[in-house]
């Protein structure tokens, strides 16, 4: 059993991964902004916290998982500052496909057609990739959440692909095998399936 702590843990991602901590025998401190406020599991221990300020609640945790999103060009930057320096032996945060390499190299931001729209939030969790330090892993859906989607209990690791697509408990899958085994380090990663493929055909 490891002792980790979920911040973010109030939204989509956030609740599906203190569900699959807690279905695995994990201590969870999930911790929000606003306890009133929190949907997830009641099992876990519900904390109201801040990841700008995570050593008040991960120092000496197993594993730290973030799975925050804030506006402001410095915030990722911020946050990643505050999970290297909270005393967590491993972190994990959920990341964005729009910064992760397609098969060729090139950001899927940087693809032909993508929305630009939103670029310096993209580019602001670039920044927050960046300045992580110690041992950590940025897991992202390869492409986007399939909303609604149920847990098929499996993924692959995959480049960015626009049409790859997981559901929020598969990436929770990823999360916290990344946690008990880790095997990717200092890296971003992607996870899902390819459309054409869908999720029966994944296996590992």
């Amino acid at each position: 059993m490891s002792r980790i702590v979920i911040f973010g843990a109030g939204g989509r991602a956030g609740r599906t991964a203190v569900a699959e901590a807690l279905t695995r025998g994990h201590d969870v401190t999930a911790v929000v902004r606003d306890v009133s406020r929190y949907q997830g599991p009641p099992e876990a221990r519900v904390i109201a916290g801040d990841v700008l300020d995570a050593a008040a609640h991960a120092d000496g945790a197993d594993a730290v998982i973030s799975a925050v999103y804030q506006s402001g060009p410095d915030f990722f930057v911020r946050a990643a500052k505050s999970l290297s320096t909270a005393g967590a032996g491993r972190i994990v945060v959920v990341g964005l496909a729009s910064v992760l390499p397609t098969a060729d190299g090139t950001l899927l931001m940087d693809t032909d057609g993508y929305p630009q729209e939103w670029r310096d939030f993209y580019l602001a969790h670039a920044a927050g990739v960046a300045a992580l330090d110690g041992d950590w892993v940025v897991v992202s859906p390869a492409g986007d959440f399939d909303h609604g989607g149920p847990r098929h209990g499996a993924y692959r690791v995959l480049p960015a692909d626009a049409g790859s697509r997981i559901s929020y408990a598969d990436l929770a899958i990823a999360l916290i095998d990344e946690v008990e085994q880790p095997s990717h380090h200092r890296e971003h990663i992607g996870v899902g399936w390819f459309a054409e493929e869908g999720p029966s055909s994944v296996t590992d």
